[in-house]
């Protein structure tokens, strides 16, 4: 459901540990795109939180290759011992810092300026994977053609800036993540639409499951969006936390209770019959993750209409529904948790035309709030 990566486990540690510690640890990934001349690569990042995969239809390995440097955290300062390694790899690779590249003028120095400023000031790990000059080639075969890119998520969390920009026919993107001081994370991808199911809305209209300010982890129709999308079962579901000055915990992130989204209240969508539940799993120590169970905890509301709510990731034991139950839009069901494949306490929700999870498909939902868009980096107001 949630693609929280197996890296949340190390997301803190780069502030108190080394790089080259990091680098052991990390998880770092280079794809060839089969369709695109250019190719796509995608790092994931040491020290990162990823709302992690609750699909059975993709295998562990399936879901670690689809992941594509897709984050929440990162270091928030960059200590003297990683500096010297930075400007060492600097120098190996026969380029200079010209000048500080932000998320406000990367698009303009990768359109117009000089791709070794950008590479000179990406992280150790990026340049571990991918040359200077691979990059100036996957960069300038994907530029191929592009006129406008236009910016379409600019999100800050857990001290990561993410930026995203789509080419004018919605088939080319560009996505990077920024800390402090370097580029953490940079990929490119060609997104494939499917038209065929964006466009065909559930006959139910739901509200909101939770009250309050919530944030959109994932969310939207593309992969870069909404990293469910590609997965049929799973494409039009969501992933949300809650944040507070662009920061999803506080104080210790090893435990539950200092996610701000842990123990918040979680309502029915819309009227219905309780089909399934699950309300016995223990919540996961944040970043240890339970694969064996995808979902979690969870509720399956049956809507008419072949339409099942899927609440998942809830509570131990805060499940306040029974199977067989009525419940009508608005009624308590549970508690928002941390148990499943979930690295953090965070919702994943999604209507699908059965009430399996993993061989049911997923359905666009008809929201009763047109108002606000619930993609990526959006943060909504639920009343």
């Amino acid at each position: 459901m949630n693609k929280i990566h197996e890296e949340f486990e190390r997301m803190r540690q780069r502030q108190d540990e080394s790089t080259a510690d990091s680098k052991s640890k990390n998880a770092v990934q280079v794809r060839p795109q089969s369709k695109k001349s250019w190719k796509l690569f995608a790092m994931s990042l040491a020290a990162c939180m990823i709302l992690s995969a609750c699909s059975s239809s993709v295998t562990s390995n399936q879901a670690e290759q689809q992941s594509t440097a897709q984050t929440s955290d990162s270091t928030p300062a960059v200590g003297n011992e990683e500096n010297d390694k930075q400007e060492g790899a600097e120098e190996q690779s026969g380029t200079e810092v010209q000048a500080v590249i932000t998320p406000d003028n990367f698009l303009d120095t990768l359109l117009n300026g000089s791709k070794d400023e950008i590479y000179s000031q990406m992280s150790p790990e990026l340049k571990e994977v991918v040359s200077l000059e691979e990059f100036k080639s996957s960069a300038d075969s994907f530029l191929q053609g592009v006129t406008t890119l236009d910016q379409v998520v600019d999100a800050e969390m857990n001290n990561l800036t993410e930026r995203v920009w789509k080419d004018a026919t919605g088939t080319k993107a560009i996505r990077a993540y920024f800390s402090e001081k370097q580029i953490e994370g940079l990929s490119i991808h060609a997104l494939k639409p499917h038209e065929d199911t964006d466009n065909k809305f559930t006959q139910t209209e739901f509200q909101f499951p939770m009250k309050g300010d919530w944030f959109v982890f994932w969310g939207g129709n593309d992969v870069l969006s909404n990293y469910h999308y590609e997965h049929e079962t799973q494409r039009y579901a969501l992933d949300i936390v809650r944040t507070k000055d662009s920061f999803s915990y506080q104080d210790d992130p090893t435990k539950n209770e200092n996610y701000y989204a842990f123990g918040e209240p979680l309502y029915a969508a819309a009227d219905g019959t309780v089909v399934e539940i699950k309300n016995d799993l223990p919540d996961n120590t944040p970043g240890v993750m339970n694969a064996e169970e995808p979902a979690g905890n969870f509720v399956v509301i049956d809507h008419g209409n072949e339409e099942y709510s899927i609440t998942a990731h809830l509570k131990e034991g805060s499940v306040a529904v029974k199977k067989g139950g009525k419940v009508k839009q608005g009624d308590l069901i549970g508690e928002l948790g941390n148990s499943g494949n979930s690295s953090e306490a965070h919702l994943h929700f999604q209507v699908s035309d059965g009430a399996d999870l993993f061989t049911s498909r997923s359905i666009n939902i008809r929201w009763a709030d047109q108002s606000q868009q619930l993609t990526r980096g959006n943060t909504i107001q639920a009343r």
